[in-house]
């Protein structure tokens, strides 16, 4: 009995704890559910709160995008208003070309009509002339007994003299109205040119005195037998003469940089004190490779001082420029020489609208070709030309090379600037030095060449040759003959004598009246 009722409250404890249970977990599930749907009201809350944030953000975009479009729209408004304004402004502008060369067509057509008119004219007047020289011809023949050749000759020499004064006027008003022109400008380029820059006077020498100290040392410059002064002379290619001049002897050459190598070589041999041929070979080579190195470092420092280093201007030819220093010509220094050209052509141009550094560069490398005439066959200009052509010169380069002496015309403002600086480098009184009796002969032609003239009474070349004083005869020789005279005196001298620089032509017309007065 007592197991039964165990058993009976037993399961109806468990009845209880099973309702109890399960009205807990209805409860559980209750409170979840509502949890859900608190947290499912959330949600939706945050979702239609980023959904009007969307909206609200895509309407800023899509005004902020509206804005833009705006402003590109009326830019593009813009810039088309002005492309369309430009190109209205063209075709006005080509509308007024066509115009003026309508208009310039139509005036060709008329002075070609004028031209044609002019030249029916001409052609009647040639054929009345023509009559009136066969009815001359005629009456000289039957008067004077001449041929018909003869009596042209008679009247192409009377045609001659008589308009030879008419022309010698012309040539005179031509030549006036050129230099009144010309005269100012180029006067004023070259004085500012000319005192900007100075060079130095002409010094090179074909010798140079080496010191030694006493006497005993020519005794081993000379060496057993004469070897050491054979070696000398074949290694450096100079004269060595010794003499009895006491405490010097003299190196001798016409190619200054071998003499310079050569000096210095006796130079060190006496100071070394070790003088044989192996020991003046080893000096020789290792003084020569200095020197390279030394031209080397020359040209670009030349270079750098012309504002020219980043000119891109090849290492050999850099090497050239300063090999220049150790050429002269009629004892002007190369690279001297080279050098003032180049300073008064950039000034030149610089006045003249020209590109200064061009004009440097063209000066600089204008004589190029005098470092290499010791080494190769030709002229300077050929070799000049042909060595900057084949490192890629500009072409006023090229062209200054040869137009410099007159090998071609100057096509560039650049090339026109060196040839006038070339002349005045070369004329300027001091400059260069001439062998005298080249000198005295060259002067004797000038004045032969003017007192073959007809109507001159004497010639004198002045100012060392620069400039040829003529005297003529008053009653022969006009004003405006006088300027033809003197043109052709000129060209005379410009094709039978050979000289640096210009020469001026002076004619020289007087009248002089002279009385006696007798007590």
């Amino acid at each position: 009995m007592t197991v039964i009722w165990v058993i009976l409250v037993s399961s109806l404890s468990a009845l209880g704890a099973f309702f109890i249970a399960k009205k807990m977990d209805k409860a559980k599930y209750d409170l979840y559910v509502e949890q859900a749907k608190a947290k499912a009201k959330a949600i939706e809350y945050e979702a239609d709160k980023l959904l009007e944030n969307a909206k609200s953000k895509a309407k800023e975009l899509e005004l902020e995008a509206k804005n833009s479009y705006e402003l590109q729209k009326i830019e593009l408004q813009k810039e088309y208003e002005a492309k369309l304004n430009e190109i209205l402004k063209k075709e006005d502008e080509i509308e007024k070309l066509i115009q003026a060369q309508m208009e310039k067509k139509e005036e060709i057509a008329q002075k070609e009509k004028a031209l044609q008119k002019e030249e029916i004219l001409l052609q009647k007047q040639k054929e009345l002339y023509n009559q009136k020289l066969d009815e001359v011809q005629k009456i000289l023949e039957n008067a004077a007994g001449l041929t018909k050749e003869e009596a042209r000759e008679v009247i192409l020499k009377k045609t001659e003299e008589s308009l030879r004064e008419e022309i010698a006027h012309l040539t005179r008003k031509m030549l006036k109205e050129a230099e009144n022109e010309a005269q100012r400008k180029a006067n004023f380029i070259i004085a500012q040119a000319t005192t900007r820059y100075a060079g130095d006077f002409a010094g090179e020498r074909l010798i140079n005195v080496v010191a030694i100290g006493d006497d005993e040392m020519k005794g081993r410059i000379i060496g057993k037998e004469g070897k050491n002064i054979k070696t000398l002379e074949m290694v450096t290619g100079c004269d060595i003469i010794i003499d009895e001049t006491p405490g010097i002897i003299t190196v001798s050459s016409f190619n200054i940089y071998r003499r310079q190598i050569a000096v210095e070589t006796i130079k060190r041999l006496i100071e070394d004190g070790r003088i044989h041929p192996a020991r003046i070979e080893e000096v020789y080579k290792k003084v020569e490779e200095e020197y390279e190195e030394k031209i080397a470092k020359e040209g670009e420092e030349i270079l750098i001082d012309l504002g020219l280093s980043g000119a891109g201007i090849h290492p050999e030819i850099v090497k050239l420029i300063g090999r220049l220093r150790y050429r002269a010509s009629y004892g002007q220094n190369a690279l001297g020489h080279s050098l003032e050209v180049a300073h008064l052509a950039g000034i030149m141009a610089a006045e003249m609208g020209g590109d200064e550094l061009l004009a440097k560069r063209a000066g600089i490398l204008h004589d190029i070709g005098k470092a290499l005439t010791h080494d190769f066959g030709g002229d300077h200009v050929s070799l000049g030309y042909d060595i900057c052509k084949r490192y890629g010169e500009p072409e006023a380069v090229l062209n200054a090379i040869k137009a410099h002496h007159g090998h071609e015309e100057p096509t560039s403002i650049e090339a026109a600037a060196v040839c006038t600086a070339d002349a005045l480098s070369a004329a300027r009184p001091g400059a260069r030095r001439e062998v005298l009796e080249a000198f005295l002969k060259r002067v004797k032609q000038l004045e032969e060449i003017a007192t073959s003239f007809e109507g001159v009474i004497k010639a004198y070349a002045l100012n060392a040759g620069r400039e040829l004083r003529v005297i003529v005869e008053a009653d022969l020789i006009s004003d405006d003959e006088a300027v033809l005279l003197s043109r052709e005196i000129a060209k005379r001298i410009e094709e039978e004598v050979t000289f640096p620089g210009e020469i001026k032509v002076n004619v020289i017309r007087e009248k002089r009246a002279i009385s006696k007065a007798v007590a």
